[in-house]
C-alpha cells in the first residue's frame, strides 16, 4: 500500500505527459518521421535497382543507427525543453507544487511519461520495419531481425533518454522558453555533428593515427558516438567502412557501453534532481 501511494503521483504526471503528447498530435508526428526515416533507409535501394535488393542486416543497421544518431536526439529535445521552464512561465509548475507531491516525483513523473512517448513512437515505427524485413526479406533470419531491432529500439531509448535529461538540465536552468530551445539545439550541434564529425573525421583521414584506447575514450565522452558504436558492435558491422570498421572494432563490449550510457543516465538524473530541488519558484 505505502509503495502503490508513492509511485501514484509519479504515474499520475506521467499519463498527464502522455495525454498531452496524444491530445497535441506529437505522438503520431514523430512516430511517422521515425517510420519514414526506417523504411525509407531500408528500401531506398530498391527504388534504384527497380527491384528489391535489400542490404546485408550489418550495412542496414548501420545505416540506421547513423541516420537516426541525428533525428531521437532532436526529437527528446523538443520533447523536453519547456518541462519546466514553460511550466514555471504558465504558473502551473507552482501550482503542482502545492500538492502533496514531491520534486523527486514531478522529476520521475514527467521522465516516465517521456520516455513511454519516445518508446511508442520508436518502438512502432522501427517494429514496422522489423516486422516488413521478416516477411519480404528472404535472406534475413526472422530471430536475428527481431534480435538486431530490439537491441536496436533499446539503444534508440537509451539516447533518447540521456537527452530528455539533457532537455530537463536546461530548461531547468532557463529563465525563458526561447533560451531552452537555443540552448538545446547548441547542445545538439556540438554533441551530434560537430563532436561526431571531428572524430569521423579523424578517423577517416588517418586510422593508424588513433589509438584504441583514446578511441574508447572518445566515444565513451559522448552518448551519440557511444549509441553508434553499440548498434555497430551488436551486428559485427566491422565491414562498413573504413572509420566506422574501426569504431565497431573498439575493445568496449557491448556490455560495457550499455553500462557507459547508464552512467550518463545516473549522472544526468543526479544533476536534474539536485537543479530542480535547489530551484527558487
Amino acid at each position: 500500500m505505502n509503495s502503490m501511494q508513492l509511485t501514484s503521483p509519479v504515474w499520475v504526471i506521467a499519463s498527464k505527459e502522455l495525454r498531452d503528447s496524444l491530445r497535441n498530435r506529437w505522438i503520431l508526428f514523430m512516430g511517422c518521421i521515425f517510420m519514414m526515416l526506417s523504411l525509407s533507409v531500408t528500401f531506398a535501394g530498391s527504388v534504384v535497382t527497380g527491384e528489391l535488393a535489400l542490404p546485408p542486416l550489418a550495412n542496414l543497421m548501420s545505416s540506421l543507427s547513423t541516420t537516426a544518431v541525428f533525428i531521437i536526439p532532436l526529437a527528446a529535445i523538443l520533447l523536453s525543453y519547456d518541462s519546466f521552464v514553460g511550466e514555471q512561465e504558465a504558473g502551473t509548475l507552482l501550482l503542482l507544487l502545492s500538492y502533496p507531491v514531491s520534486r523527486s516525483q514531478i522529476l520521475m513523473g514527467k521522465l516516465l511519461g517521456h520516455c513511454l512517448v519516445m518508446l511508442i513512437t520508436t518502438s512502432s515505427a522501427f517494429g514496422l520495419t522489423a516486422i516488413l524485413l521478416i516477411m519480404v526479406g528472404e535472406q534475413y533470419a526472422p530471430h536475428e531481425v527481431l534480435s538486431v531491432f530490439m537491441q536496436f529500439i533499446l539503444s534508440s531509448n537509451l539516447l533518447a533518454l540521456t537527452f530528455i535529461l539533457l532537455g530537463y538540465i536546461v530548461s531547468l536552468r532557463a529563465t525563458e522558453k526561447a533560451k531552452a530551445v537555443a540552448g538545446l539545439l547548441f547542445v545538439w550541434f556540438l554533441l551530434v555533428l560537430i563532436y561526431d564529425l571531428l572524430l569521423l573525421t579523424v578517423l577517416v583521414s588517418d586510422v593508424g593515427f588513433m589509438d584504441k584506447q583514446l578511441l574508447n575514450i572518445l566515444i565513451a565522452l559522448n552518448p551519440t558516438d557511444l549509441y553508434r558504436a553499440m548498434n555497430l558492435v551488436a551486428v559485427d558491422a566491422k565491414g562498413t567502412g573504413a572509420a566506422l570498421s574501426m569504431i565497431a572494432d573498439i575493445d568496449l563490449g557491448l556490455s560495457a557501453m550499455y553500462l557507459l550510457m547508464l552512467g550518463w543516465i545516473s549522472s544526468l538524473l543526479v544533476i536534474s534532481q539536485k537543479l530542480f530541488s535547489g530551484k527558487p519558484l
